[in-house]
């Protein structure tokens, strides 16, 4: 019986001592993902933006309140990627005008590491595009690089650059800046006297260019996002280059209730990687050790007892 016991408590403890390196270095990162189901609700705010109103054919400005929605397509998802689904509406509160802009996109990307895949559906504006870089969050384990993020009205990616170290409610980030050069987003046709076009008539074509900065603080253990700024600036120009009035200029910025929310959850990652990386096997390898050695003492004592 007592040799039973010893290979018992020897066969427990190496288990355990096992167990502690595959949980902190493979376990940890299978269970550690970006969510399939997720639903979240951000809002920005931008302060005496300008914009080109369709209603009122003349720009104007006023303090405009930006929602963005965010859902996962749980069908969609596999062991190794998530769909989100993504709506913005902007609402411009100072002219009383709701949903001065509508947009929406789909995109698909590594669960672990936050990289585009170009698959199920991926679309901005409900039109096909090819997606690369980082989309929504960055990968778990943040360096200080730079990394390509997709950027959703110039369809492109473009590298955001390390920057600096920050804190963001008293939890540490990292601070990424992308910025995007002048890149045109489609042409239209307007008339000409709305854009202050003297001795034409009718409509003529115009460019809708886009350029614009974003500034990221990411969590850098989760990779998550808990702060943003949007600098953004897109005008009209005729086909002869000149800029003819702006289309959407403004700095968009979380609101604080929705930074509180984002470093909640950021927080609330990063303690459960703890846990899963560094207590739980920490905690493991100390009971491994333990039961191996009580196995050992067993051991010799059995031959004395049973003399």
């Amino acid at each position: 019986m007592g040799r039973i016991s010893t290979l018992v408590l020897i066969g427990f403890g190496a288990f355990f001592i096992a167990l502690a390196p595959l949980l902190k270095f493979w376990a940890a990162g299978q269970v550690i993902s970006a969510p399939a189901d997720q639903f979240g609700i951000s809002r920005l705010e931008a302060k005496n933006a300008q914009y080109f109103s369709l209603q009122d054919l003349k720009v104007l400005t006023g303090d405009l309140d930006i929602i963005v929605t965010t859902r996962g397509d749980v069908k969609e998802a596999t062991n190794d990627r998530v769909v989100w689904d993504e709506a913005t509406v902007v609402n411009d509160v100072t002219n009383k005008r709701p949903q001065i802009d509508i947009s929406e996109r789909r995109s698909a990307f590594d669960r672990y590491t936050g990289v585009a895949l170009n698959c199920c559906g991926s679309s901005v504006e409900k039109a096909p595009v090819t997606l690369e870089g980082q989309v929504y969050k960055f990968p778990f384990d943040v360096e200080k690089k730079t990394y390509k993020v997709f950027n959703a009205t110039a369809q492109k990616a473009f590298d955001a650059t390390f920057v600096r170290e920050d804190k963001v409610n008293g939890l540490p980030v990292y601070v990424f800046e992308q910025t995007v050069p002048p890149t045109k987003t489609e042409t239209r046709s307007a008339p000409a006297n709305v854009l202050g076009i003297t001795g034409t008539t009718g409509d003529v074509q115009v460019d809708r260019w886009y350029d614009g900065k974003t500034t990221f603080w990411i969590e850098p253990v989760t990779g998550s996002p808990v702060r943003q700024e949007v600098q953004r600036h897109e005008v009209l120009k005729t086909q002869d280059g000149v800029e003819r009035s702006a289309a959407f200029v403004a700095t968009a910025k979380m609101t604080e209730k929705t930074v509180d929310d984002l470093v909640k959850n950021a927080q609330d990652g990063k303690n459960m990687i703890n846990l899963l990386r560094n207590v739980i096997p920490l905690v493991l390898l100390v009971i491994g050790v333990v039961l191996v050695v009580a196995g050992v003492i067993v051991g010799r004592r059995r031959p004395a007892d049973a003399g």
